[in-house]
């Protein structure tokens, strides 16, 4: 890295340092022999592009040694219908080779695109069966960078690569035995150049690997800042951290600038070598060969020595082509290895060989004895024992960091127990299939991730199958129709990248419906209603209540309306329960929980003498006026007392 190199985070030094402690040992060839193995099943488009590579090796010397036969037959004897005849003769191959050309170039691109196309989709089936662990270890940009540019370096490798060298080095070995058979003496100084060629190989072989896994690993880099600045433009126009971002950006694109130089500087000296070693070859030729020519003792004509320098220019034309080659070959190569490198991580587990499905659920689930660690000797959970009943809403409740999030994620088995066992209907999860878990099991986040498309196409990914219909239903249950009808196009409004052009509410209701089209026996529920207004938040708890009812639920708790309707509420500090109950009995026990409802409750009363709370105008209630609506003056109080109690205890990152 240079001296200008932005500073890395932890995640950056320790893959730079495990990047760096693997650059030096230079490519293996064995790497693209594995890539070879993803042409088996397009055998058929293989074997006819093989036939039209020999094909091609062999045109292009018959090319140069036609020509010299023409000249030095019917051209030196002044043969003129010999000389027409051989022209033509040259015309017709050399359109046969064009020809040959053209099949070897089609057929190239058609193998290079269906083997990227099976190595792109097993990366992507490889990438869904990973843990949730495994990304939060793994930058996006890098696995961007794996699946796209290089994958394309490897297209590189497949299409030119391999079968350009085939056909260089065909064409070598021909002209090769051709110019064997005319003239022994002058093949060998010819057959001289190899051990060069060789020796410049070897000494390069090193430095060029390290220097295009330099680049690659830059470009890497500036992908997954890309990435991450793309995505958290909000964050960053927020915080004014566009020069800041701009001046880091601009670093690793200056030191990815660097490393491509240093690759084209060593690609600049390679290059020359390989010519220079050729030409110096061919001018040995030509005073080994003028003076035979010259000699009186000597039979060889002009005739025949430019026959022979045609030939050596044909077995020469390839050597540039071949140090090409041979850039794109250790390019391809370090792409193919950091694919086969994420092909080859294994997911840190696995669902147990004859685990089952489950058909049904009733939703009773125990913990007993679970405990958790991200990193070995760093337990986040100590010995938590739970039981909730099919049914029951579970709140859980405590400080940052407290392992909330962690034990509801157990719970839905996106990571498994270091120690202890979750029971779902008296079944560990271990022995339950994680798909067929899944199905019955419905998670809402605070992320509220919506994917592009309409707002139709995001509820129905929990039943693909759904009707219209039903879809509608589900929103209806929800009493939240009139906020999906509100949006242009309704249903069929379309969400943008991220559900970027709707509001956090309207986010939140559509997963909402998700999960109530979907029909799950069990919630989890991650912080889903916090950083709402008021008036949404009470939309969004008479919702959250209607999609709770009758389902077992783990709810990660901000709002006391929440915690009210809970059947248990699960205090959680440093990993461990420090108190159950309900809201009543937790209050009269009068320890932590306690705590925190006083300081709730004097922040609510400092909050209420300043004013803070107003009232929405009438058109964002539907056009009611909700002076003069007793219902809606009523259920606006209710509200107003408890998101004034909610923002002093919950509402903040303190209970996270």
């Amino acid at each position: 890295m240079s001296a200008s190199s932005p500073a890395l985070t932890q995640t950056d030094r320790g893959q730079y340092a495990r990047d760096r402690g693997t650059v030096y040992r230079p490519l293996q060839f064995s790497i693209l022999k594995r890539l070879i193995t993803y042409m088996r099943p397009h055998r058929r488009t293989r074997r006819r592009l093989t036939i039209a590579v020999v094909l091609r090796a062999v045109q292009l010397p018959a090319l140069a040694w036609l020509l010299g036969v023409v000249i030095d037959g019917p051209i030196t004897g002044g043969n003129v219908r010999g000389t027409v005849i051989g022209a033509f003769a040259y015309i017709a191959l050399a359109a046969l080779t064009q020809l040959t050309l053209h099949f070897r170039q089609r057929l190239a691109l058609e193998l290079g695109e269906a083997v990227v196309h099976d190595l792109r989709n097993e990366l992507f089936v490889h990438l869904m069966r990973m843990p949730v662990a495994f990304f939060d270890r793994m930058r996006l940009g890098r696995i961007i960078s794996r699946v796209i540019s290089d994958v394309e370096v490897v297209r590189t490798g497949v299409q030119n690569v391999l079968f350009v060298t085939m056909v260089g080095v065909g064409q070598m070995l021909v002209a090769a035995l051709i110019m064997l058979a005319y003239d022994p003496p002058l093949f060998l100084v010819v057959a001289s150049m190899a051990p060069v060629v060789w020796g410049i190989h070897v000494f390069f072989r090193k430095s060029f690997s390290l220097a295009t896994r330099r680049v690659q690993e830059s470009m890497s880099r500036v992908t997954s800042t890309l990435a991450e600045s793309v995505s958290g433009i909000r964050v960053t126009q927020g915080f004014s951290r566009q020069d800041v971002n701009t001046g880091l950006f601009r670093r690793l694109v200056h030191d990815h600038s660097g490393y491509n130089m240093d690759q084209q500087r060593i690609h600049g000296v390679f290059l020359p070598l390989l010519q220079f070693n050729s030409q110096l070859i061919t001018a040995c030729i030509l005073v080994i060969g003028g003076y035979r020519v010259l000699s009186p003792a000597s039979e060889m004509t002009v005739g025949q020595l430019i026959q022979f320098l045609f030939l050596a220019g044909v077995f020469f034309h390839p050597v540039q082509s071949l140090g090409n080659q041979y850039t794109h070959a250790i390019t391809a190569m370090a792409g193919a290895e950091r694919i086969f490198h994420l092909l080859d991580t294994a997911p840190e587990w696995t669902d147990r060989p004859g685990a089952a499905e489950i058909a049904a659920m009733d939703g009773r689930v125990q913990v007993c004895g679970l405990g958790f660690e991200y990193r070995p000797g760093e337990p986040v959970l100590h010995n938590i024992d739970l039981t909730a009943e099919a049914g029951q809403t579970i709140a859980i409740v405590g400080p940052t960091g407290s392992g909330k999030s962690t034990l509801v994620k157990l719970i839905a088995k996106l990571y498994l127990p270091t120690a202890g066992k979750v029971l779902v209907d008296e079944h560990d999860i271990r022995d339950i299939e994680s798909q067929s878990l899944h199905r019955h099991m419905g998670i809402i986040q605070q992320e509220n991730f919506l994917f592009t498309g309409t707002v139709l196409d995001n509820i129905r990914l929990g039943r693909p199958d759904a009707t219209d219909e039903e879809v509608a239903k589900a929103i209806e249950d929800l009493g939240c129709m009139d906020l999906v009808e509100a949006l242009p196009n309704g249903l069929h409004a379309e969400v943008g990248e991220g559900g970027g052009s709707l509001s956090l509410a309207q986010r939140q209701i559509i997963c909402f419906a998700r999960a109530m089209l979907a029909d799950p026996r069990m919630f989890i529920l991650d912080e889903a209603t916090s950083s709402v207004d008021s008036m949404t938040e009470l939309r969004l708890q008479e919702a959250l209540e209607r999609l709770l009812r009758g389902r077992t639920s783990f709810v990660i708790a901000h709002r006391l309306s929440t915690i009210r309707n809970a059947d248990l509420v699960v205090v959680l500090v440093d990993g461990r329960i420090v108190e159950r109950g309900s809201h009543t009995e937790l209050l009269e026990k009068n320890c932590v929980y306690a705590n925190l409802y006083r300081k709730f409750a004097m922040d609510s009363e400092a909050r209420g003498k300043q004013g803070e709370w107003e009232l929405p105008p009438a058109h964002d209630l539907g056009g009611v006026d909700p002076f003069l609506d007793p219902d809606w003056r009523h259920r606006i109080h209710m509200q107003r007392l408890l998101v004034a109690e909610e923002r002093a205890a919950y509402g903040s990152e303190e209970t996270k």
